[in-house]
């Protein structure tokens, strides 16, 4: 009896999991058919909407929103969810090509009779892309199309677009903000010493600066004296680019205290008519106003507006085929990391997989690696380089298109090219080696936490909870030694120079993409355009198509980034509306110290990272 009551037991259990199975299987069934239906209500609702086939000449409105990037992100699903449900959406970007090549489209649409610059959600870029962005504006005005610009205010970047303008509108409470470039850091040393923490750092180059906010509580005078000359020449390049747009003098641009000072009371404190006065601007003009003039110039559509399409809309209907010579075009945009790269992040692995894929693939005839990167870890620095060699043993030529930074690690993974072209606002070189271990052996002490025991080497008890032993250091620092010797051997042996002149420029200093050229680090000025064109006569090809490699998403990617996309939920709770304004711009830049220091993922502790290569502010 005991054996029957225990094998019916034994069924009773068994039909429970299989109906707890089914259950969740039923639910789960119904869960997905549920997102699917919305997905495609969402899809089929945008697809029956009619598209009118003779539609009226209409201008193109560039209203970028957002940070202006080189590669777009793939925020984790998660990550974009939990930001909506505190009531931030997620920061828009718009990839620096996709603006370019909507431009160029129009330009050539009889359909499109105009640009109206609505810069007003654009964020603090840098003037290497700005300056590709406008190349495509002058192209549209080529054409023999009018150009726009309309505003409240305007930041620095956004003024930049807008002096490519026919005419600039703004209002009549506007201001236009030229602050200039600059690189500040947080400095912790005395903090790190109040918190008995113990940062050890080893490094070569006398102008690598990276360690400084741990080292010191201010700028030291060789990365003051560096920086300022690069950051000089980037903002006279700025303001000249303004002043031949505007036709205004560089003194009006950028003038000293007391020239500013006398004009803002000329204007009586008004900072829009104090614009207007400099030449910044044409007219001042309400919101209503400006769409009234917009729609007499380009058509109205009888809503209090004029035609247009926005650029995130604008369709050109001008897709071609890939032709069977292509040019693979790889971007490196981000701290270099090791093993495969997280959001914002170059990794190693991830790219040099792609560069491997280009190499296998018989269409490729050549690739263009467009880099825009401060540096990271020199190993995954090197994993990368490799694969560039590879590329050339393979006698498929490698272009590198430098954008706004190609420093450091950028620089390493592009020295190896059979052709490097910058701008002449790049930032390139700081060809140095650190780095850095922090430890809290003092901090634990004073709360009565101690570490000892033993080991078999004076490495098996290296860590973050005990003091560094003096024979570690001394081998840590002639790892780094040795690093710097291994970049600048490597330098000179791709860049055929001496090792004696690579040192010279070395040493961690950084240059601008100009004086890289000056001193033989860079072969020549172009942009990506131009770099497209070194690698088809390289490669001996006149009719390719481009293929710009990345990882694609999975189909179960895709779907969880169309439905976000389509349905936000928002709780309404807003921390940048709680939060003083101060407290937040501190906790974003202590923020960023962090992701920076969550980079820090080199097997051998070795860095070739450019920090204070930002130069704008956003």
């Amino acid at each position: 009896m005991k054996m029957l009551f225990k094998f019916l037991g034994t069924i009773l259990k068994w039909c429970w999991k299989i109906l707890g199975f089914a259950r969740q299987l039923i639910l789960n069934v119904l869960f997905i058919g549920l997102l699917v239906a919305i997905y495609f209500a969402f899809t089929i609702e945008d697809a029956e909407l009619p598209t009118p086939t003779d539609q009226p000449a209409r201008a193109l409105l560039v209203d970028i929103s957002g940070p202006i990037v080189e590669k777009q992100r793939r925020l984790d699903p998660y990550d974009i969810a939990t930001q909506n449900l505190i009531g931030r959406s997620v920061e828009v970007e718009t990839v620096l090509f996709d603006v370019v090549d909507q431009i160029r489209a129009a330009a050539k649409d009889d359909k499109i009779n105009g640009m109206v610059l609505s810069l007003s959600d654009m964020s603090e870029t840098s003037l290497t892309k700005l300056r590709y962005i406008a190349k495509a504006i002058n192209e549209f005005k080529a054409a023999g199309k009018s150009v726009v610009a309309i505003g409240g205010h305007y930041n620095q970047s956004q003024y930049y677009l807008a002096s490519y303008a026919d005419e600039i509108m703004m209002s009549p409470d506007g201001a236009v903000l030229l602050r200039g470039y600059g690189t500040y850091n947080l400095y912790f040393k005395d903090l790190l010493k109040n918190l008995d923490i113990t940062t050890h750092v080893f490094r070569v180059g006398t102008y690598k600066s990276f360690v400084e906010p741990y080292t010191r509580t201010d700028m030291s005078e060789q990365a003051r004296e560096a920086n300022a000359v690069w950051l000089n020449q980037l903002w006279g390049a700025f303001v000249d680019d303004i002043a031949m747009n505007r036709g205004v003098t560089v003194e009006s641009i950028s003038p000293d205290s007391a020239t500013l000072l006398s004009a803002i009371k000329a204007a009586n404190g008004d900072f829009a008519k104090l614009s207007q006065n400099l030449g910044l601007v044409d007219v001042l003009m309400t919101r209503q106003q400006i769409r009234t003039k917009l729609a007499e110039t380009f058509g109205s559509d009888g809503d209090d507006s004029f035609n247009y399409v926005s650029i995130y809309d604008y369709n050109a209907n001008d897709f071609m085929l890939p032709k069977a010579d292509q040019i693979a075009v790889v971007v490196a945009s981000g701290a270099i990391i090791d093993g495969y790269e997280r959001e914002g992040t170059v990794g190693g692995d991830t790219t040099a997989a792609l560069l491997r894929e280009a190499r296998l693939d018989d269409a490729v005839k050549a690739v263009v690696l467009r880099v825009d990167s401060p540096g990271g870890s020199a190993f995954a620095s090197e994993v990368i380089r490799n694969e560039v060699e590879a590329l050339k043993e393979a006698d498929k030529p490698v272009v590198v298109s430098m954008s706004s930074v190609a420093a450091s690690g950028g620089y390493w993974i592009s020295t190896s090219a059979n052709r490097i072209l910058a701008q002449p606002t790049t930032i390139t070189g700081s060809i140095g080696i650190f780095g850095i271990l922090t430890t809290f052996e003092d901090a634990l002490a004073k709360y009565g936490v101690y570490n000892d025991g033993i080991g078999t080497t004076p490495l098996a008890g290296v860590g973050v909870t005990r003091a560094l032993p003096e024979e570690v250091s001394e081998i840590m620092q002639l790892g780094i030694e040795n690093g710097y010797q291994r970049f600048i051997q490597l330098v000179a042996s791709q860049r055929n120079l001496s090792i004696e002149d690579v040192d010279q420029v070395a040493q961690g200093r950084v240059w601008t993409g100009y004086d890289a050229m000056k001193r033989g680090l860079v072969d020549q000025m172009g942009d990506f355009d131009d770099a497209i064109s070194v690698a088809a006569e390289l490669a001996g090809i006149t009719d390719y198509s481009l293929d710009w490699m990345e990882e694609p998403l999975t189909p179960a990617q895709q779907f969880i980034y169309d439905m976000i996309n389509q349905t936000m939920v928002f709780v309404g709770l807003d921390t940048a509306s709680v939060l003083p304004p101060a407290f937040e711009q501190f906790a974003n830049a202590a923020a960023s110290e962090i992701n920076n220091l969550t980079n820090f993922n080199d097997p051998n502790g070795r860095y070739a990272l450019c920090p204070s290569c930002r130069y704008f502010e956003n």
